[in-house]
């Protein structure tokens, strides 16, 4: 067994959730990282390791309990104990309230809120029983209000922030971190870039958010000392309308 510290990320895209588990590899962390396809993740899992650090990519639906079980005692009893955890599944999926249907909004829901109680549970649990941990949940300007035509999605991140607010107040007397990043803007994405080219051409200006910026400041908040914890931290691009 590899008694490093693991960091497990959850939703680890190609922007940020990749950009944060390559922060954490830097410091010296195992990179667990999942997404429901494994092959999405080995240009990542290669990359890290091709920089000297060690990663490891999983197929698991976040939304199936049996899964997330499985995955949190495959990682604690063949890789390491898991020290920070980070929650970065999104769904942001816009319609009309009068078109939405309830497939869907359920689907976002359980994508953006109910997975994140699951994963955060189980690793909690682990957490708990040795006294230390962080635990960062990805937010967004959607879980502060509710925009016109993204009432699911408001929906879910308001949930996902109500979750990490209980668990902060249970948990940091455990001695575990706790804390939600709103993230106010956009990303540096491929996404953005071709279907945003005008914000997407405010990039050399630092108009939209650097992925690695944002991985910056998710070990700053792992790393802070605990006699000032930070809760909740705002990231938006300077130019930003808030």
């Amino acid at each position: 067994m590899n008694n490093k510290k693991v960091v497990l990320v959850v939703g680890a895209g190609d922007a940020t959730g990749g950009a944060i588990a390559k922060r954490f590899a830097q410091e010296g962390f195992v990179a667990c990282v999942t997404r429901r396809s494994a092959d999405k993740l080995a240009p990542l899992v290669d990359s890290i390791r091709a920089q000297g650090g060690d990663a490891h990519g999983f197929a698991c639906d976040a939304r199936k309990e049996d899964e997330v079980v499985a995955l949190i005692e495959q990682i604690e009893s063949q890789i390491g104990p898991i020290e920070a955890f980070v929650f970065n599944i999104g769904a942001n999926v816009p319609c009309s309230i009068l078109e939405e249907t309830a497939r869907k909004y359920f689907k976002i829901w359980e994508m953006a809120c109910f997975s994140g109680f699951l994963n955060a549970r189980e690793v909690a649990k682990r957490m708990a029983s040795r006294q230390r941990g962080t635990i960062l949940f990805t937010g967004a300007t959607a879980g502060l209000r509710g925009a016109s035509g993204f009432a699911a999605f408001a929906g879910a991140k308001h949930g996902i922030r109500a979750l990490a607010q209980s668990m902060a107040r249970e948990l940091g007397p455990m001695n575990i971190h706790v804390a939600h990043v709103v993230v106010d803007g956009a990303i540096d994405t491929d996404f953005i870039r071709d279907n945003f080219p005008e914000k997407y051409a405010t990039k050399d200006a630092d108009g939209i958010l650097n992925p690695e910026h944002i991985a910056d400041n998710y070990w700053y908040l792992h790393a802070q000392p605990r006699d000032a914890w930070t809760f909740e931290l705002d990231l938006r691009p300077w130019s930003e309308r808030w």
